[in-house]
């Protein structure tokens, strides 16, 4: 009898330990507004019958059930709009629930089945995003799992978004990405309940958007030369170098992108950047520059074409539209029209960032149209450039956004901005009562070094993972309500494929998710990062890529009192210990431990480092030159 009590006992508690690993085990990112576990799982039958309606709105709801389930555990899918004993049951609320909004649900995992509700099929979709991030890792593989138990905690979820802009900028423009890598971007995006794809596609490298009215934007536009090395440094190309590196999106590929974005519940905001950032058209209709000999023009192949070590950085070429010729205007109009048949989503963002005005200056038309207009400065000049594009933005039926520069010299009465240098832009224009996205670099560039600058492409800027955290799209003394959220920009002057293009990517993206859908008081980067590494392991199921940089120590050189040479080592992440050596061999847990500032040999060429979490190896092996801690020491 005793024997059996111990068994029975031993079994109980079996089942209470592994309930608590499974609760333990949850990691959903972003951090829901409120979650209450529960003893036990939900262990998925064999056929997975949905209740679901038959609506079309359902289509996407249902296809992202039936892709996971079919690729990662090979289960029956059974859908059925009156099914009392499915496991999982999607209900739109025929009332609606003002606590969780357009895009937020209620998930219920009881000991017999799952329960997901929601106002729209937007939130039954968000809730399905967090359901799969309950299920095992493996429900991200590419193929069946085999030996996995598809088992979710029981547990109860009430969630919606903090903000209704959640964006990602991808430039397509420095290097092209083809349709379907834009797809695998957005599909990544919408996991994390970020809704807002920001299309960066022109600048100066390439024009990347079919436009029927002027077809040499894209047969002239859309291709420069190929090189790889140092982006901004490169050795221009020879005349007869060939143009064959680029590409671009027709008309028709860029409704099949709208289309498989609104599937995912992400819209898309197309960026046409002006006045400045606009070679790739010049290039291809020389008249709309106000510069003498721009038929010479070549699309930039990223040799060096401003000077950013002098004020308002003067170009080296004229990459700017002209501001005073009619053309431009008409050429605008016609980009702007075909572009708003195109993209269903209500705001056109028009650049309008760093625009070199050293060749205005020179322009007898520009002088012209100064003393016609009254205009005092080159900053009044744009302005007045940002005011006739917004009433043709408008007169499309959209609503015209910029980056801030089109505060200087004055906004126009309806534009929308995007606040990227700092938050300052974004402060003025709200107050100012215009609406913002916040989007500043002190946050949110994830184009940024995010560790060590000795272990990624240089930039000219680090930004690393907890600083990202820091996010919040509303400073202090700004009224809320002209806050429409935050996004992060990845300019990819640096990356030249898609698979650093996830690297730079995530984990920052998840630290972005967090800051514009979670609650701020729910936010806390150490317990965030404990869910971090959960999604590695989802991200190496997906084989999608990602940095590891947070493991990555920073290296503080210092001097000593007799002038030596010393180094502090700081990690990121909590409880990491750091192994060193001197001796150019390569350190493991049974090398010395860094334990405070290390003093550095005279002799020394190089300190190995290798972060661990107990036996284990977590960060890269990093080699820092000796002379590199003497050069940022000014020696």
């Amino acid at each position: 009898m005793k024997k059996l009590s111990l068994l029975v006992c031993s079994c109980l508690m079996g089942t209470f330990v592994l309930a608590q690993q499974a609760n333990t085990s949850i990691a959903i990112i972003p951090e829901p507004v409120q979650i209450t576990t529960h003893t036990g799982q939900f262990v998925l039958p064999a056929v997975l019958t949905i209740q679901a309606g038959s609506q079309e709105g359902m289509t996407p709801v249902l296809n992202l059930i039936k892709n996971k389930f079919s690729t990662a555990t090979g289960k029956i899918i059974r859908v059925n709009a009156a099914a009392p004993t499915a496991a999982l049951k999607l209900v739109l609320n025929k009332t609606t629930d003002n606590v969780i909004g357009k895009e937020g649900y209620y998930l219920s995992a009881k000991a017999k089945g799952i329960t997901i509700r929601a106002n729209t099929e937007a939130g039954l979709y968000y809730g399905v995003q967090t359901l799969l991030q309950l299920l095992p890792k493996e429900i991200e593989g590419k193929v069946v799992a085999k030996n996995i138990k598809w088992a979710v905690p029981i547990v109860d979820i009430t969630d919606y978004p903090r903000f209704e802009w959640r964006g990602l900028m991808f430039d397509v423009s420095r290097h092209f990405f083809t349709k379907k890598e834009v797809m695998s971007y957005i599909d990544n995006m919408a996991k994390y309940k970020l809704n807002l794809f920001h299309w960066h596609l022109t600048d100066d490298e390439g024009w990347r958007i079919e436009i029927k009215s002027y077809p040499k934007l894209t047969t002239v536009g859309a291709y420069n030369v190929k090189r790889e090395g140092s982006f901004g440094d490169f050795i221009p190309p020879k005349p007869n170098e060939p143009r064959t590196y680029g590409g671009y999106y027709t008309q028709d590929d860029i409704r099949e992108v709208i289309k498989y974005a609104q599937q995912r519940f992400v819209n898309i905001m197309p960026e046409v950047d002006v006045p400045g950032h606009s070679l790739a058209a010049v290039v291809a209709y020389p008249e709309l520059s106000a510069t003498a000999g721009a038929d010479k023009y070549v699309v930039r192949s990223g040799e060096k074409i401003m000077d950013w070590s002098k004020p308002g950085h003067p170009a080296l070429v004229d990459n700017t539209l002209n501001p005073a010729g009619e053309f431009t205007y008409t050429f605008l109009d016609k980009v702007v029209g075909e572009i708003a048949e195109l993209f269903p989503f209500p705001y056109i963002h028009m650049g309008g960032d760093e625009c070199a005005k050293n060749f205005w200056e020179q322009s007898d038309q520009v002088k012209a149209l100064m003393a016609k207009e009254n205009l005092k400065t080159q900053e009044e000049v744009q302005s007045y450039f940002e005011k006739r594009l917004e009433k043709i933005v408008e007169s499309k039926g959209k609503k015209f956004m910029g980056w801030d520069e089109i505060l200087e010299g004055g906004i126009g009465p309806n534009a929308a901005l995007m606040s990227w240098r700092g938050v300052k832009g974004g402060i003025e224009a709200a107050k100012l009562g215009h609406e913002v996205v916040m989007s500043p670099t002190t946050f949110v560039y994830l184009d940024y070094m995010q560790s060590d600058r000795i272990m990624e492409p240089h930039v000219y800027a680090s930004l690393r993972l907890s600083k990202t955290y820091e996010f919040d799209p509303v400073p202090e003394g700004v009224d809320a309500k002209m806050i429409k959220g935050g996004q992060a920009n990845l300019w990819t002057e640096q990356v030249y494929n898609i698979r650093q293009a996830e690297y730079m990517t995530w984990p920052r993206g998840f630290a972005l998710a967090e800051s514009v859908w979670s609650p701020a008081s729910k936010k806390n980067f150490n317990t965030f990062f404990t869910k971090v590494e959960k999604h590695f392991a989802r991200f190496n199921e997906a084989e999608t890529k990602y940095a590891p940089s947070a493991y990555d120590p920073d290296f503080k050189p210092g001097r000593n009192a007799d002038s030596t040479l010393n180094v502090t080592l700081t990690n990121e992440v909590p409880g990491l210990d750091i192994y060193y050596s001197f001796d150019n061999s390569y350190p493991d847990n049974f090398y010395p431990k860094y334990t405070g500032v290390l003093n550095i040999p005279i002799d020394a060429t190089q300190l190995k480092v290798i972060t661990y979490r107990g036996k284990q190896p977590v960060g890269r092996m990093i080699s820092m030159p000796i002379d590199e801690l003497k050069r940022r020491m000014g020696k």
